[in-house]
């Protein structure tokens, strides 16, 4: 296997480690009509492998703002601090939901820089998320 191919039975087991939605955002795969994509946590770029602990799902959003990415500023310190990792953090630790659903609050620096570097709370995500809130699909209880 090439550096860049990721062959479709680990495409299979990314998506079922990340519950077929957005490592980042929580958004749905079914909800949004797309293909998510799957993303490298440490970026090949900055020595990370395609190996199942370095992958997430990602939607197109998050993953065009994380870009190669690892590290962004907590708004609230100007101090610069790791972005969330799906797969080694739990994200209600870092994370919580507000205004039923609508927007993601960071709880900690982690969860601060990630919601603005990634921009979680973006405008049409926070619209789609109104439309999953009215048909009591979001958020998740998990």
């Amino acid at each position: 296997m090439s550096r860049d191919s990721i062959s479709q039975l680990l495409r299979h087991a990314v998506a079922s480690q990340s519950k077929h939605r957005c490592g980042y955002c929580l958004t749905q795969a079914l909800w949004i009509g797309s293909q998510l994509t799957v993303d490298h946590i440490i970026p090949r770029s900055l020595g990370g492998e395609s190996i199942l602990e370095n992958l997430c799902l990602a939607c197109w959003g998050c993953n065009l703002h994380k870009q190669a990415r690892i590290t962004a500023v907590d708004p609230d310190t100007g101090i610069l601090t790791r972005l969330f990792h799906p797969n080694l953090q739990n994200w209600h630790e870092h994370f919580v939901w507000q205004e039923r659903g609508l927007l993601i609050i960071g709880r900690t620096a982690i969860g601060r820089a990630t919601v603005d570097a990634l921009q979680l709370n973006r405008l049409p995500l926070v619209e789609s998320r109104q439309l999953w809130i009215s048909a009591h699909w979001h958020p998740e209880t998990d």
